[in-house]
C-alpha cells in the first residue's frame, strides 16, 4: 500500500536536553557529519541548569532552544519540538544528547527508509564508549519474556528469556525489530504522527517500547539499520542509577503491561506484575 505523501522530504533532529554538559557539542559537532543535508536541530530543553543548550542555540546558526517549561520527561519534550515543524518536514530524529554520530549515519538510514516503504522508525547500530554493541533493536516484551527477564536477568545474564527479548543470538543485520532504542531514532514523520507521538504518561522509559508496538499495529515497521553506526557516550550500562530513576523504570514497566492486559480478567496479572516490580525494586534500591 503507497505511503500518503502528506509531508514534504526536510530533515529535523529534536535532540532531548537535561543539563547535558559537553556532550552535547560533541553530539551537535558530530551530527554535522552524519548527513550531507541541511539539518533543522531543535534542542527540547526540560530544564537545564548548566548553560549548554543555551550556548549551543547561540553559537550554531542551525540550532534553536525550546524550553518546555519544567522537567517534562523525554516522550512529552520530543512531542513538543515535533509540534514546531511545518508541513515541509517528512523526517524527524529523535535523540540524546550524549550520542556520536558516525559518518553518514543519518544518510544511511534515508537510504534504508527508501527500501522499506512502510518503515515508520530506522534505528542505528549503538555501540557504547567501550565498543561493545548494545541491544537497542529487541522483540516486544511478552508477560512471558518480560517476567522471566525481570526475575532472573540481573543473576543469570544468559537466560533464554532475556536473550529472546534482547535477541541477543540475532546476526546483525538490517531487519525488522518490535521496537527501538528511542536514543537515536529516525521517523517518518507520517508515521510519528499516525500514532500520536510519544505516549505522554511516560515520563521515562519505556516510552520507546510503546511507542514501536504502537507503529507496529499501525501497520509500520520497526527497521533496525547496523550500517549506521553511532555511538552513546555516557552509555546505558554507566547510566546514573538513582533510586528516583530505578522507580520511574518500575511505573514505566508496570504501565507497560497494565495497558496490554486491561479489564477485570487480567487484574490478578496486574497486581501479581505490580507485587513484583516492587519486590523487584526494593532489592535493586538495596543493592
Amino acid at each position: 500500500m503507497p505511503v500518503p505523501e502528506e509531508h514534504g522530504s526536510e530533515l529535523a533532529v529534536i535532540i532531548v536536553t537535561y543539563s547535558p554538559g559537553e556532550t552535547l557539542d560533541r553530539c551537535l559537532d558530530t551530527l554535522a557529519k552524519a548527513t550531507s543535508r541541511p539539518v533543522r536541530v531543535i534542542l527540547a530543553d526540560n530544564g537545564s541548569t548548566d548553560g549548554a543548550p543555551e550556548r549551543a542555540a547561540a553559537e550554531r546558526e542551525n540550532v534553536e532552544l525550546l524550553r518546555t517549561g519544567g522537567n517534562l520527561g523525554y516522550g512529552t519534550a520530543a512531542n513538543l519540538g515535533a509540534a514546531e515543524l511545518d508541513a515541509s518536514y517528512g523526517w524527524v530524529v529523535v535523540a540524546n544528547p550524549d550520542l556520536e554520530w558516525g559518518d553518514g549515519a543519518l544518510d544511511t538510514m534515508l537510504e534504508a527508509a527508501r527500501r522499506w516503504p512502510r518503515g515508520g522508525a530506522f534505528g542505528p547500530l549503538i555501540k557504547e564508549v567501550s565498543g561493545e554493541v548494545y541491544p537497542s533493536a529487541r522483540l516486544l516484551p511478552s508477560l512471558g519474556r518480560g517476567i522471566g527477564h525481570a526475575v532472573v536477568g540481573r543473576v543469570w545474564r544468559g537466560n533464554p528469556w532475556t536473550r529472546a527479548y534482547k535477541q541477543s543470538d540475532t546476526t546483525v543485520v538490517e531487519r525488522e525489530a518490535g521496537w527501538l532504542s528511542g536514543s537515536c531514532l529516525l521517523m517518518r514523520r507520517a508515521a510519528f504522527e499516525s500514532v500520536n507521538g510519544f505516549d505522554q504518561r511516560y515520563f521515562m522509559y519505556f516510552e520507546d517500547v510503546d511507542l514501536g508496538d504502537r507503529l507496529g499495529k499501525a501497520g509500520w515497521q520497526n527497521v533496525y539499520v547496523p550500517s549506521a553506526e553511532v555511538v552513546h557516550l555516557q552509555g546505558h550500562s554507566t547510566a546514573r542509577s538513582s533510586a528516583a530513576m530505578l522507580a520511574a523504570h518500575h511505573d514505566s514497566a508496570y504501565r507497560y503491561i497494565a495497558d496490554r492486559h486491561p479489564g477485570p480478567l487480567w487484574a490478578p496479572v496486574r497486581l501479581a506484575v505490580r507485587a513484583g516490580l516492587t519486590a523487584r525494586l526494593k532489592l535493586e534500591t538495596r543493592a
